[in-house]
This record gives structure tokens, sequence and C-alpha cells, in this order.
């Protein structure tokens, strides 16, 4: 773990101007809904599918060449591992990821098709850090964790840089889907007079609990969802510490709420969400998180396989 410095608006920065010189940056779309007035911003336009690319090329492109010849090591469900794996490929660099073997199979076979080898291991029995930290201490490789990485955070942040530019202005709000906190840690780095507002999977909720509480939760006994980019089970110090003093609101996203947005954003947007990164959306929609003409909603991914996106149209809840 790189647990030497903490993240900071300037790596943000540095993060998103790296960015902008390797990626377009995704739409910034309106949104005119009833009386709902929003914009949502398209992450799942990019080129895996999803906002980790960014957090994945920020780690990599600042790797020593003793540490690029050495490869990398990251656990992840399938868009952090395609976002290290594509940075990988780009920079010549030797990728493994640690993935459940539940995965989406569009997931594992998109990383495997960037080049990275696939190490999968049962989600609900093993402990994925401890696969990975063992591979990579064989290895001498860098472990870049999903969310818990300075690196990472400055480079999801990214995207706050990135709206603000396209905006003009920061926002009056960001709101974003949570897993572990990378990407809202990050974003409230970028965008400091912004509102802060995260959503989390009903009952995969242990950043919402530890706002709560005030004290890192971790979750024991979580139900199914259909969010595999969005089951992490405790949030980490470096992500907390953040969140703790920027985040201003937040909310639990039901499975039905879910597939509500994912309807939403194909019928009105074109787009094509995967049920985690339809989460922040689907909290708006259900008026969980309030929003105005200035608030940005996140569209994080888009990484979902045709049968199961065709059922989720088709169904009627």
């Amino acid at each position: 773990m790189s647990g030497q410095r903490q993240p900071t608006r300037a790596g943000v920065q540095a993060a998103a101007d790296k960015i902008a010189a390797r990626l377009p940056p995704t739409p910034l779309l309106p949104v005119e809904h009833d009386d709902l007035r929003f914009h949502v911003k398209a992450e799942c336009l990019q080129p895996i599918g999803a906002f980790k690319i960014r957090g994945g090329w920020h780690r990599l492109t600042d790797l020593s060449a003793e540490e690029r010849a050495a490869g990398v090591v990251g656990v992840s469900s399938g868009n952090h591992a395609q976002g290290v794996a594509w940075a990988a490929r780009e920079l010549g660099i030797a990728a493994t990821i640690v993935m459940p073997e539940d995965a989406p199979q569009v997931k594992l076979d998109r990383t495997r098709a960037l080049g990275a080898e696939v190490v999968t291991y049962d989600r609900m029995t093993e402990d994925r850090e401890a696969i990975a930290r063992g591979i990579a201490g064989e290895r001498g490789a860098t472990y870049v964790h999903a969310y818990a990485d300075p690196w990472v955070i400055e480079g999801q942040g990214s995207a706050g840089i990135e709206i603000t530019r396209q905006l003009g202005r920061q926002p009056s709000k960001l709101v974003a889907c949570c897993g572990g906190g990378g990407l809202s840690a990050g974003l409230a780095l970028a965008c400091p007079d912004s509102a802060i507002a995260l959503v989390e999977p009903e009952g995969w909720d242990d950043v919402c609990r530890s706002l709560e509480t005030g004290e890192i939760q971790s979750i024991d006994d979580p139900p199914p969802t259909a969010c595999d980019a969005l089951q992490t089970f405790a949030t980490r110090p470096i992500n907390f510490d953040i969140l703790r003093e920027r985040a201003s609101e937040w909310a639990r996203a039901t499975e039905v709420e879910i597939r509500t947005a994912q309807r939403f954003a194909f019928a009105h947007l074109r787009l094509v969400l995967e049920p985690g990164g339809a989460a922040a959306l689907a909290a708006v929609l259900a008026g969980k998180i309030a929003v105005d003409g200035d608030a940005v909603v996140l569209l994080t991914g888009g990484n979902t396989d045709a049968a199961s996106f065709a059922a989720v149209l088709g169904s009627t809840d």
C-alpha cells in the first residue's frame, strides 16, 4: 500500500492534466425530468466503460522505471481491473488482477483481453487483499488498491476538475456512487466548494454507517446486490478522513430504484449503465438526494452484458 503520503488537491490537478493529455473529456449532459434539473457526467463512455481508468492511469504513470519493470497487482470486481489493465497495456507493464469468481463475465473477459493475468477468488470466503499482497510480495510488484491508494483517489478526483472546466464553475453538488470511497474522496479534493453526496446500494452501506456513527463500520452479512462494483465491506482511513469532513449527505439506493435509473438513462440519455453505475442517479430520481441545475450526478460505469441489461429493460418493477 502506498501509505507514505496523503492525496492532495494538487495531486488531483496533476492527475487531471495527465488524463486530459491522454483522453478526451466525457460528456456533461443536462437533464430535465418533471421538476428535476441537473447534469450527468457520462463516465460510462470512457474507453474501458468506467471512471476507474482515471485512477489507473495516474497511479501507473507515476511508477518508477524499477516499479514498472516489476509489474502491478490489483483487486477488483472488474472496473478497476480494466482501468489498471488498460494503463498497464499502454505503458508496457505486466498486470495481475485478483477478481471475484462471480464477477460479471463481461468484466472478466475484457480484463483478460487488455492483457492482464486474472486470478479469481471467492468473494464471501477468501481475503482478496491477502491474495493480492501475497502475489505482489512474491514478485516484488506494486499493489494498486482499488480505492485506498492516494494516487487512485487523486486520479478519480480528476473527474471533478473536468466537470468544473465543462460547467465553467464548481458544481453546487456532486452526487456519486460509493463503494470504498475513492471517487467521492477524490471529488471532495477536486471541488472544495461543492457539496458532496454519496450513494451506496441498500445493505452494502458501510460508508453511510461510518458517517452516521463517526467511526469506520464494516458489513458483516450483506444481502445480494446487482451492484458488483460497489460491494466493499469497509472503507479505509485514507478515504474516511476526507469524507467525514466533506460529505454533506448520503443515501442508500434499493435494487428497484437502481433498475429504474438504468431504464431512465437508456430511455432519456441513450446510455447503457451497469447497476453500480446507476446508483447515484437512482437516489436522485427517487428523491433521496436533492439537486439543482448546477448539480452533477456521475454515471460511473456501463460494463454490463446484453442479457442482464435486456432483463432490466424488460422488467416492470
